[in-house]
């Protein structure tokens, strides 16, 4: 009885892992639809583009991309401005045709 008490405590102060992209579909308070402009300086995120274990499925979008990773690209007026890099991403993404979001 006392060992399952002391494991059960153990258990309660592990830290649970959660991806940088939160439930609510956020990232640093900015909701991860909408339209993006893809820069090479000033980004408010650098992602990694990868093609398996992303934090963000991305669909990229024409209109209405207002569901969490669907994504309409635009050259004015973005909500959020993206870099892609290669190494030292806030995230990573992977694109998809169909059921964006969070995996």
């Amino acid at each position: 009885m006392k060992q399952w008490i002391a494991v059960s405590l153990f258990s309660l102060s592990l830290p649970t892992f959660a991806g940088p992209i939160g439930s609510d579909c956020t990232f640093k308070g900015k909701k991860m639809a909408g339209k993006v402009q893809f820069v090479n300086s000033f980004p408010d995120f650098k992602v990694q583009i990868v093609n398996s274990f992303p934090d963000l499925k991305v669909q990229q979008v024409s209109s209405f991309p207002s569901d969490c990773g669907k994504w309409q690209v635009v050259d004015s007026f973005p909500d959020f401005k993206v870099q892609i890099v290669n190494s030292f991403p806030d995230f990573k993404i992977q694109y998809v045709n169909s059921f964006p979001g969070v995996p």
